[in-house]
């Protein structure tokens, strides 16, 4: 019987919004750990949210996916278990006593500018979720969730978390008159000193990783973007637009960042 099936109220209750009851005890199921997903034994997960009826459920959810997970009610407790241990996912609601989700997000990316970040929250307002992508999470789910689309979403951020791992690099470019520090997320270009974003560091390094190539949209959007959060071409388009006013002294005629039409993007040094 899958998880979801024991957790439901009822044969249509397929979202978390309601509090559950009579929920099994994680223990009762450890033995069964060893045999489900071996692949993803080595993934370990952090979980931060003050609804704990919501916190046992979530956890047993991604113990039976084979997950090793760490859970804490507050953003106090959350941080406590991040700096000394490991991990490759945290989930975070926003709003949490003595540390708010935002708060716990901006600590962790002084500390790991890679480690995926999922806010998991009742703030669905557009400018709560724009706060905490620019802070640095990779991704924004409202409760109340699918179980299934969850459980997606955090497979496809802990795969791109070791993937990440497993593609060593300088943690500063040179270009031109430029540079990039891949670890502060600063940049050097023709008008100063400025911050990047996390996404634009991210599409940044992969463009580095294979400059001289055309890379395509597609590898750009799997790399990059959750399959629910598609960008368009347009999206695209204009990052590489805000990369030329950063880098080039002449944005009309670049030398460095590339569009190919129908094609994809090209980064030369």
């Amino acid at each position: 019987m899958r998880l979801n099936e024991a957790v439901k109220e009822s044969e249509d209750a397929t979202f978390l919004s309601k509090p559950q009851t009579n929920m099994p005890n994680c223990g009762q199921y450890a033995y069964l750990l060893p045999f489900l997903h071996l692949c993803r034994m080595n993934y370990r997960i952090l979980i931060a949210d003050d609804e704990e009826h919501l916190l046992k459920t979530i956890r047993l959810n991604l113990e039976l996916e084979g997950y090793e997970v760490i859970s804490t009610i507050d953003g106090a407790g959350a941080l406590y278990a991040f700096v000394p241990n490991h991990f490759d996912l945290v989930i975070l609601d926003v709003m949490m006593p003595h540390k708010s989700g935002f708060d716990v997000c901006t600590e962790i990316r002084k500390q790991d500018a890679h480690v995926p970040v999922l806010f998991l929250t009742a703030k669905a307002t557009g400018e709560d979720k724009i706060a905490g992508l620019r802070l640095g999470a990779d991704d924004y789910l409202t409760k109340p969730f699918n179980l299934e689309e969850f459980l997606l979403r955090v497979q496809n951020l802990v795969r791109r978390s070791r993937r990440s791992e497993t593609a060593p690099e300088s943690a500063v470019i040179r270009f031109g008159k430029n540079s990039i520090d891949f670890t502060s997320f600063e940049a050097n270009g023709v008008n100063g000193t400025w911050a990047l974003t996390k996404r634009e560091v991210e599409l940044l390094r992969l463009l580095y990783r294979k400059k001289g190539e055309v890379v395509s949209r597609d590898l750009i959007l799997e790399e990059l973007w959750n399959d629910d959060a598609l960008p368009t071409a347009r999206t695209i388009d204009n990052y590489i637009l805000g990369f030329r006013k950063y880098f080039e002294e002449n944005p009309r005629e670049p030398r460095h960042f590339f569009s190919v039409r129908g094609v994809g993007y090209k980064f030369v040094e």
